[in-house]
């Protein structure tokens, strides 16, 4: 990403609504996981500092492209945090119970196939994949332009793509769909020029809670939206 997006995240995303609704989902998929954590992409820190918080039993690991991010991180979640690559891991085969890799295959920057090679690689037999996307390639907006997003998937195509890459127990749902109408007048209609910033930014108290509060109420729902403006995935690295 551009630095003045990695300056936008870090100010935000501990207040943020969406990073909020996303840590939340985050933390749900990391239920029962013990050990080593790795989060691939982690950016300015704040799913590590938020899993420093609510799992103070993980060994929390951040792997960073940027080493002003990175740097960032580090202050941020006290973890510990490599300088690198999502395609090419910097760390040893089998060496994390679990891998949480949140909007990162879908940058510019990124071979899913090979960064999936890599997570599969650095995940210990029976370790646990979490993956956030972006959902549905028409949603591609000015928006994805300034954080470097070139992919967006759906709920069956991140199946079929963790499956591909030799996962099991392969599970993907969408999140974010009571927001989904605004999103897509937010990315369709109002901000569709060529300067249009992200919609990452610092909202007015009561729309922040207001916007947090519905994704809380979708996330208590018995059963999944059929759309949302992301997915989140678990997979399995199998036994053998």
């Amino acid at each position: 990403m551009e630095p003045h997006e990695y300056a936008l995240m870090d100010a935000v995303e501990g207040r943020m609504w969406w990073y909020r609704a996303l840590r939340a989902r985050l933390g749900d998929a990391l239920a029962g996981v013990r050990g080593r954590v790795l989060d691939a992409g982690c950016g300015t820190g704040g799913l590590l500092a938020a899993l420093r918080q609510t799992h103070p039993a993980l060994d929390l690991v951040g792997l960073e492209w940027s080493d002003a991010a990175a740097r960032r991180a580090r202050e941020k979640s006290g973890a510990a945090i490599a300088r690198g690559s999502v395609n090419a891991l910097p760390f040893a085969a089998a060496s994390f119970d679990a891998v949480v890799t949140a909007d990162v295959l879908c940058h510019a920057a990124v071979d899913p196939d090979a960064a999936l090679a890599e997570l599969y690689r650095v995940l210990r037999p029976g370790g646990r994949l979490v993956v956030n996307m972006p959902a549905y390639a028409w949603l591609l907006s000015a928006h994805d332009r300034n954080v470097h997003n070139v992919r967006r998937w759906t709920a069956s195509f991140t199946r079929a793509t963790l499956r591909r890459a030799g996962f099991t127990d392969v599970r993907a749902r969408y999140w974010n769909g009571l927001l989904l109408p605004l999103m897509v007048v937010q990315r369709k209609l109002l901000a569709r020029g060529a300067g249009a910033a992200s919609d990452v930014a610092a909202f007015s108290p009561w729309l922040d809670a207001t916007l947090h509060a519905i994704t809380a109420i979708e996330r208590r729902l018995p059963v999944p939206l059929p759309a949302g403006g992301s997915v989140i995935a678990t997979a399995i690295r199998p036994e053998a």
